[in-house]
């Protein structure tokens, strides 16, 4: 199934948290079930639609990693698959190594 946002709209797979403890262990992100601060753009929409008609630019692209709020976005299902949505004024930053 595909997924097209729709004006600034933004699509995210989260990223997993794993932790590793001072022994070795490996915790899963849902081990402490914190939401997500960051992920990957899966999709997004053709932008903003300006007064004058046009539309704004989307600074992110699919593939970008992305940081944003804790509790901006909006979560949902699909397929049995989890995805993120949030607008473009609420990501922080792209991630870069």
């Amino acid at each position: 199934m595909q997924i097209k946002p729709l004006n600034d709209k933004v699509v995210v797979k989260a990223s997993s948290k794993e932790e590793m403890t001072k022994f070795g262990l490996v915790l899963p992100d849902t081990a402490d079930k914190e939401k997500p601060e960051q992920g990957e753009v899966v999709a997004v929409g053709p932008g903003k639609l300006l007064e004058s008609g046009t539309r704004a630019p989307m600074s992110v692209k699919i593939g970008d990693k992305i940081l944003f709020k804790k509790y901006s976005p909006d979560e949902f299902e699909i397929d049995k698959e989890e995805f993120l949505v949030l607008s473009e004024s609420e990501i922080i930053g792209i991630i870069t190594n």
